[in-house]
C-alpha cells in the first residue's frame, strides 16, 4: 500500500461470527438469559451474548441432535481484521471496537497511531466514524450495508442514511478524491441510491411521505409501554389488562400489545404497547397521567406487584 494513503472499513457487528448454526438441523446457540444468539469471539475463544454479557464455552456439540458440524454465518470486525492480515501481510491492520478498545488511553491511543501513519488499514464499528478526521483516508469501505438497512424501526432509512454519510465522509477530506465502496445484495435500494447522491432532499420527501401515510412521528406523538417480568405468562396478562384500561380513551391510537422482536433479555420476558396520539399537547399529557394511574392501579394487584413497566415518548424514557 501507498505509505501515505489510508483505508477505514466500516462493520457494526464486533466479534468473529454473529452467530453459528448447526449444519445438521439448523440449530443455533442462544443465550441463557436472552431469547438472543451468541456471538463467538475469536480472541477470547468464548461465545459472548451481546445483550446480557455472558460468556460461554464454544459449542462443539448441537444441543438439538448432537451433531458436531457447526458452520459459522456472517462476519464481525476481528474476523475482517483476520482476512485483512491474511490478504495484505505487509499492511498494518488494527480495530477499533469495544473488545478491542479497552482501558484508560487504549481509544486516543489508537487514533494517534492512525494519525501518524502507523495503521494502513483500521476496521471497526461505530467508532471508526464519529468525531475523527482523518486527512489522509482515501477509501472507505461499508460492509454488509444490508444489515444496517434491516432494524425493525420506522427510523430505520433515516438512521441508515446518516451512519453511512458520515463513515462516508472520512474519506478524501483533504485531496478530495476518496472512494467509497458499499457490499450489498440490494444496490437500488432508494437509501443506498441517495447516499450516492447525496440525496438529503430525495430521502427527506420519500419518509415524509411514508410517515404521514402510517401516522408516524412528526405528524404524531409516540409513547412506547415496555412490559417486563420474569414470568411470560404474568408480563402477557398485565400487558392485555393495562391495554384494555387504556382502550376506553385511545382505542383508536393503541397497537398492541405484542411481543418483541428479542421477547426475552436478562431472564425478564417483555411485551410492548404503542400509542400513536395526535399532535395535541392536552391529549399528551392526559395520556401521560392516564398511563402512571393504570400503572399504580396495575401494582395494587399481587400478581403484577413484580411487572416493570418502562414508559419511552419518543426516546425519552419517563414520562414528566
Amino acid at each position: 500500500m501507498d505509505a501515505a494513503r489510508q483505508v477505514i472499513l466500516f462493520q457494526n457487528r464486533r466479534g468473529y461470527t454473529p452467530y453459528q448454526r448447526c449444519n445438521a438441523c439448523g440449530w443455533i446457540p442462544q443465550c441463557k438469559h436472552c431469547d438472543v444468539s451468541l456471538t463467538f469471539h475469536k480472541f477470547y475463544n468464548k461465545l459472548v451474548c451481546h445483550y446480557c454479557g455472558t460468556s460461554y464455552a464454544p459449542m462443539t456439540t448441537c444441543a438439538a441432535c448432537g451433531s458436531h458440524d457447526f458452520v459459522q454465518k456472517q462476519f464481525g470486525t476481528e474476523r475482517i481484521e483476520e482476512v485483512l492480515q491474511e490478504i495484505f501481510p505487509l499492511a498494518k491492520t488494527a480495530r477499533m471496537d469495544m473488545d478491542s478498545v479497552r482501558g484508560k488511553n487504549a481509544h486516543d491511543q489508537l487514533i494517534q497511531n492512525f494519525e501518524q501513519l502507523n495503521i494502513d488499514i483500521l476496521v471497526g464499528t461505530q467508532m471508526v466514524v464519529k468525531g475523527l478526521d482523518f486527512e489522509n483516508v482515501d477509501l472507505v469501505g461499508i460492509l454488509d450495508a444490508d444489515g444496517i438497512l434491516s432494524f425493525a424501526d420506522f427510523r430505520v432509512n433515516e438512521r441508515a442514511y446518516q451512519l453511512m454519510e458520515q463513515v462516508s465522509g472520512r474519506a478524501g477530506r483533504k485531496h478530495g478524491k476518496g472512494k467509497v465502496l458499499v457490499q450489498t445484495s440490494q444496490p437500488t435500494h432508494p437509501v443506498l441510491m441517495q447516499v450516492q447522491q447525496h440525496d438529503y432532499d430525495a430521502l427527506y420527501n420519500d419518509e415524509i411521505t411514508k410517515r404521514e401515510q402510517f401516522f408516524y412521528p412528526p405528524f404524531s406523538r409516540i409513547i412506547k409501554l415496555t412490559f417486563k417480568s420474569k414470568i411470560r405468562e404474568v408480563v402477557q396478562d398485565a400487558a392485555q389488562i393495562f391495554t384494555s384500561a387504556l382502550s376506553n380513551r385511545y382505542k383508536d391510537y393503541i397497537t398492541g400489545p405484542a411481543e418483541p422482536v428479542i421477547n426475552r433479555l436478562r431472564n425478564q420476558y417483555l411485551m410492548e404497547v404503542l400509542l400513536k396520539l395526535p399532535r395535541n399537547a392536552k391529549m399528551l399529557e392526559q395520556c401521560k397521567k392516564d398511563i402512571l394511574y393504570q400503572v399504580a392501579v396495575l401494582h395494587q394487584e399481587p400478581r403484577y406487584k413484580s411487572v416493570v413497566v418502562i414508559p419511552d415518548v419518543e426516546g425519552y424514557s419517563n414520562l414528566k
